[in-house]
């Protein structure tokens, strides 16, 4: 199984970041988390531990399995290969990836057997250029270029969604029946048919020479609805209080 990238927060600042990032790792199968240097004091205090706490929604496998780091280069001491998330251009060469090009990287890293990591920070200014260079790679998320400012989580969650979709195999677009069952071809026929003859009775059709391609588009939007036997029993419902109501009149 491929192992998922460490995730490290450099310097942050606010425990309701630290929380909201454990969440967002959370949703999308990411389990390491490593703090370099945050702003408050660790281990927290009670009101802090309880803000970050509320801000993670429940992941708090996450946030007591956090690692903290005095240093940067100590937090990285173990991988072998790491990305820096930064929209800024630093003075540097670097290979520079989008978060889709980036996890196609980190699983074939990882089914090497290669520990990556993805650094994250500082929420104000940003990874300092030195941060950067620690750096094998930096990764660009795509965004407004007027307003690419993003928060500690959110960068992460752009992240752990790509790196969660490209090994999912949820289908893009599924029915679901519910105690249903798909409409069978003849059981489209036979309420088609019904309703051909309910319209015929009430002079729908305005010519003979008209009806061919009249019931061909009838028969296309029905087909097309993609109807459950439940539903089709309750189009035949309809056309029996249809025709009941004509009856009574």
């Amino acid at each position: 199984m491929n192992s998922p990238p460490v995730i490290i927060l450099v310097e942050p600042q606010l425990v309701e970041n630290i929380g909201m990032t454990a969440r967002a790792m959370m949703n999308t199968g990411l389990s390491e988390l490593r703090l370099v240097t945050p702003r408050d004091p660790w281990p927290l205090g009670e009101t802090h531990r309880a803000r970050m706490a509320a801000a993670s929604s429940g992941a708090d496998e996450i946030l007591e399995g956090a690692r903290l780091f005095q240093d940067l280069e100590s937090a990285l001491a173990d991988l072998t290969y790491v990305y820096a998330t930064t929209s800024r251009p630093h003075d540097m060469v670097n290979r520079i990836l989008t978060p889709r090009a980036a996890i196609p990287d980190m699983l074939a890293r990882s089914a090497a057997g290669q520990k990556t990591g993805v650094l994250f920070g500082r929420e104000r200014t940003g990874l300092l250029s030195d941060y950067v260079a620690l750096a094998h790679a930096r990764i660009t998320i795509p965004m407004n270029p007027a307003f690419a400012s993003l928060n500690l989580a959110q960068a992460v969650l752009l992240i752990g969604y790509e790196w969660y979709q490209a090994q999912d195999q949820t289908p893009d677009s599924v029915i679901h029946w519910g105690d249903s069952a798909p409409a069978t071809h003849a059981e489209y026929l036979n309420f088609f048919r019904r309703l051909e003859s309910a319209l015929d009775s009430h002079g729908f059709f305005p010519t003979e020479a008209m009806r061919p391609s009249m019931r061909r588009s009838l028969q296309n939007m029905l087909q097309r609805a993609a109807m459950s036997e439940q539903e089709i029993r309750t189009w035949h419902g309809v056309l029996t209080a249809l025709a009941g109501g004509e009856k009574s009149r």
